[in-house]
């Protein structure tokens, strides 16, 4: 079952796409601030926004819009400053746990089916 793009479900997906960029980037410096506890909030930070997205949206569009955003921020916050060093440092296992941990969440999320498939509606009768 597909629903159509709506103007509001499209600027739902781009809200999604900047809400993963501001928690990966901030995903990014508390796991740089703090490394394994750091590591284990950020992470919980990914889940709740993929499993929000994926409850809001209903489907996993919400889920792949948020994941392009924090992919999307680490990306910039990996390249090169004018003054020719890093803002990510590359050394540590922490940050390949990040992108392992936060790839395999979202394909959790984008891929889960279950209670959260849909919409609920309280007026709408069972049967």
């Amino acid at each position: 079952m597909t629903t159509p793009w709506t103007p509001g479900r499209i600027a739902a997906l781009l809200g999604l796409l900047v809400a993963g960029a501001l928690t990966g980037a901030a995903g990014w410096l508390v796991l740089d601030l703090w490394f394994p506890a750091g590591l284990l909030l950020a992470l919980l930070a990914l889940l709740g926004l993929f499993l929000g997205a994926r409850i809001a949206i209903g489907a996993g569009a919400g889920v792949g819009a948020a994941a392009a955003g924090w992919f999307l921020s680490y990306v910039l916050l990996s390249l090169p400053r004018p003054e020719g060093d890093f803002l990510l440092g590359s050394s540590g296992i922490g940050m390949y746990a990040y992108l392992l941990g936060g790839s395999v969440i979202a394909v959790i999320c984008a891929t889960m089916c279950g209670p959260v498939e849909g919409s609920v509606s309280a007026s709408r009768p069972r049967g």
